[in-house]
């Protein structure tokens, strides 16, 4: 575990060796503050007048909080990519992966480090968007079981992202292929989202396979454990592929 914890931590500092992660973190953070201005501004002009005489009206946590976080995941189908592009592309590119693979350490050890190492960021992430919320503490009444459901899914839906990125990272030595790649492979599976609710050519099938039909119920506070399955074998089946492909790299040399 030990070992695992050091490749993380490793990973972790290496992506703010370079402007990459710092930079994404500042646009992220200004993008999500302008996005939640605008969404209190219209909860408080045009929302809150418009259902005050509505006997159970939507709190500012469904307006405002719930949006805020469903959009986080759209511009984080972006960002993950760029952030895992460099995971494994970039050390075969420049001849370090075989220093990597002819260390004691299992190829188990090495995709759990690194995958560990991006949780981090992602957790980074979460703690600077609920940071957001605490500026409407003084004004309001929150739903904090909502926040928690809606932080969980962001942190599983971006694990998720997370275990697609590096697993396509290990299959080349381009990252900006990697990260190509990794997108059209997200951006497929919210293709199938809006396919299967189409008009006429519903699939239930399309919408289980999609990221962000187990990702919506956490927004609205639901809490259920098939999505959290849904993510769970997600996430280990792209990590076990991970392992196997550096497997294979250690049996060919």
């Amino acid at each position: 575990m030990d070992k695992i914890f050091t490749i993380a931590t490793t990973e972790f500092k290496r992506l703010f060796n370079s402007p990459l992660a710092w930079s994404v973190l500042a646009i992220l953070q200004f993008i999500l503050t302008l996005m939640f201005l605008i969404f209190l501004d219209a909860f408080i002009t045009d929302i809150q007048p418009a259902t005050a005489t509505m006997e159970n009206p939507p709190g500012v946590t469904s307006i405002v909080l719930s949006p805020l976080y469903l959009w986080t995941g759209v511009i984080m189908l972006v960002i993950m990519p760029i952030m895992t592009m460099r995971l494994f592309a970039e050390e075969r590119m420049n001849k370090t992966l075989t220093l990597l693979l002819s260390s004691p350490l299992s190829s188990t050890q090495i995709v759990l480090g690194k995958f560990l190492g991006i949780v981090f960021f992602i957790l980074l992430v979460i703690a600077m968007i609920s940071l957001i919320p605490l500026a409407l503490t003084i004004g309001t009444t929150l739903d904090w079981g909502v926040i928690f459901t809606s932080s969980l899914g962001l942190f599983l839906l971006l694990s998720s992202f997370a275990a697609a990125g590096l697993f396509i990272s290990s299959l080349t030595s381009q990252p900006i292929i990697a990260a190509i790649s990794s997108f059209g492979l997200l951006l497929f599976l919210v293709v199938l989202y809006l396919s299967g609710n189409s008009q006429g050519n519903s699939s239930e099938v399309f919408i289980y396979l999609s990221h962000f039909s187990h990702y919506l119920p956490f927004l609205d506070g639901v809490f259920d454990t098939s999505d959290l399955v849904y993510y769970a074998l997600f996430i280990v089946g792209f990590l076990i592929l991970s392992i196997r492909k550096l497997d294979n790299d250690r049996l060919l040399g």
